[in-house]
C-alpha cells in the first residue's frame, strides 16, 4: 500500500523540520547527520519497551553515518520520570564524552521524549537532541514544540525547559506495535486539537475514528491525520513559543486531566485522563452558557468511539488537590481552556473557588454521559 509522506518545517526561533512517513526509522542517521554536521558522537536514549523494537534500526543508520554511538535504556513508564533518572541519564551523557557538537537521540514516546529532551537542555547548558516518537502520542502531540520535562512527588512536569528538537522523525510504522489501549491514548490529542481549532477535522473522526484498524486499512489516512495535528500545533507553537498565551490553548482538558493521572497514581493512561478532563470542562461550559448544550455529548460520544474510558474512582476533593500543583496556576486563579463550539476555544483565567465548583460539576456530568453512552450500547 501506498503511503504519503510529509515534511512540515516548524518555525520557531531555532527552525526545523519534521517528518512524517515509513520507514524513516533507517533514515534517523542521515537526517541526523544534515542537521547535525559537526556531531561525532550520538547517545541514543531509550525505554525498556521501546529499545527491542526499534534500537536496531536507528543505531545502524546512526554508525553508518559516522557517529559513534553510545545507548541508554531506563525502565518504561511515568514512573521512570522523575530525577533520579534525568541524574542518571546526564552521568551517561558525560561517560560517553558528548560534547556541545553531538547529539541526543530521542527514541520512544511521550516519556522518552520529556526525559531526554530536558537532559539534552541541561547537557553542557544545551545540546541539540532529535525526537523520533514510536506512539501516537509523541507524534501528534508531545514531540512538537519544544517541552521538556521530568514530574517531581508534587506534580506532573513541574521541572523542565523550553527546547527546541533540530527535527522530529515519525516513522508511522512504528504504531502496529501499539496495543490498542495505547493507540487510544494518542487519540485524546487528536480530538483535543480538532475541537479546540479543526470542526472540519472533529466530524471526518465522527465518520471515521482514529484506530488500529484504521493504521491496518488505510496508513496514508494515518500519516495525512498525523500531519493535520502537528499542523494545528504548529500554527500556535510558532506563534507562542514559550506558553505566553495563545499556546495555553492546547491545555484544553490538562488542568483536570493530569490532576486526575496524579489523583489515580498514574494507573490511567494519559489519553483517558485528558478525554475525562475536556468532557468535564466542555459540561461545566454548558452550565455556564459558554458553549452549545450538544458539545460534551458528542465529545464524549467520539471519545469513547477512539477507544477510551471516562471512568474514574479518585474523589473531586483529591483531583481538586492535584489540580492546585497545575503550571497554570496564578497566584489565586488558574487559566482554564473553555470550548466555545467545535472547532473554537479561548482561555478563562478563573479563580480557585470557581475552579473546584467547575471540576465538581464538570466531574459528575462527565460520570453521567458516560453512563448514558455505556446504557445505549447495552441496549443495541
Amino acid at each position: 500500500m501506498a503511503t504519503s509522506a510529509y515534511t512540515l518545517d516548524i518555525d520557531t526561533a531555532h527552525p526545523y523540520q519534521m517528518h512524517i512517513g515509513t520507514f524513516l526509522l533507517e533514515q534517523v542517521g542521515a537526517i541526523t547527520q544534515s542537521v547535525a554536521p559537526q556531531a561525532q558522537r550520538a547517545l541514543i536514549i531509550t525505554d525498556s519497551n521501546v529499545g527491542p523494537l526499534f534500537l536496531a534500526p536507528v543505531e545502524q543508520g546512526l554508525k553508518e553515518a559516522g557517529l559513534t554511538v553510545g545507548v541508554a535504556t531506563f525502565e518504561a513508564g511515568e514512573q521512570s520520570k522523575n530525577p533520579t533518572t534525568y541524574a542518571e541519564l546526564l552521568e551517561r551523557a558525560a561517560e560517553e564524552q558528548l560534547t556541545r557538537d553531538d547529539v541526543i537521540i530521542a527514541l520512544g514516546g511521550g516519556v522518552v521524549g520529556d526525559l531526554a529532551g530536558f537532559v539534552a537542555a541541561t547537557y553542557m547548558r544545551g545540546i541539540g537532541y532529535i525526537q523520533v516518537p514510536t506512539t501516537l502520542l509523541a507524534m501528534v502531540d508531545s514531540s512538537v514544540g519544544g517541552k521538556t520535562a521530568i514530574d517531581l512527588f508534587a506534580g506532573k512536569n513541574l521541572a523542565g525547559a523550553f527546547w527546541q528538537p533540530l527535527a522530529v522523525i515519525a516513522d508511522a510504522g512504528c504504531l502496529g506495535t501499539l496495543s490498542d489501549e495505547q493507540f487510544a491514548d494518542g487519540c485524546a490529542e487528536v480530538i483535543k486539537h480538532a475541537l479546540i481549532a479543526d470542526a472540519e477535522l472533529f466530524a471526518e473522526l465522527e465518520k471515521t475514528p482514529l484506530t488500529l484498524d484504521l493504521l491496518k486499512q488505510d496508513l496514508a489516512r494515518v500519516c495525512w491525520l498525523i500531519a493535520r495535528n502537528v499542523d494545528i500545533k504548529r500554527a500556535v507553537v510558532v506563534q507562542d513559543e514559550r506558553e505566553a498565551g495563545i499556546r495555553k490553548l492546547l491545555n484544553f482538558g490538562h488542568s483536570i486531566g493530569h490532576a486526575v493521572e496524579a489523583a489515580e497514581g498514574y494507573r490511567l493512561g494519559h489519553g483517558t485522563c485528558v478525554a475525562i478532563g475536556m468532557v468535564a470542562i466542555a459540561s461545566a461550559s454548558v452550565t455556564a452558557e459558554l458553549c452549545p448544550e450538544e458539545l460534551p455529548m458528542r465529545l464524549a460520544r467520539l471519545i469513547k468511539a477512539h477507544g477510551l474510558s471516562l471512568a474514574f474512582d479518585a474523589a473531586p476533593d483529591k483531583i481538586f488537590d492535584e489540580a492546585l500543583h497545575d503550571k497554570k496556576r496564578s497566584g489565586s486563579t488558574i487559566d482554564l481552556v473553555v470550548p466555545r463550539g467545535i472547532g473554537a476555544a479561548s482561555l478563562a483565567p478563573t479563580p480557585l473557588d470557581e475552579f473546584r465548583r467547575i471540576l465538581e460539576v464538570g466531574l459528575a456530568c462527565t460520570q453521567a454521559l458516560s453512563a448514558e453512552i455505556d446504557g445505549e450500547e447495552d441496549a443495541c
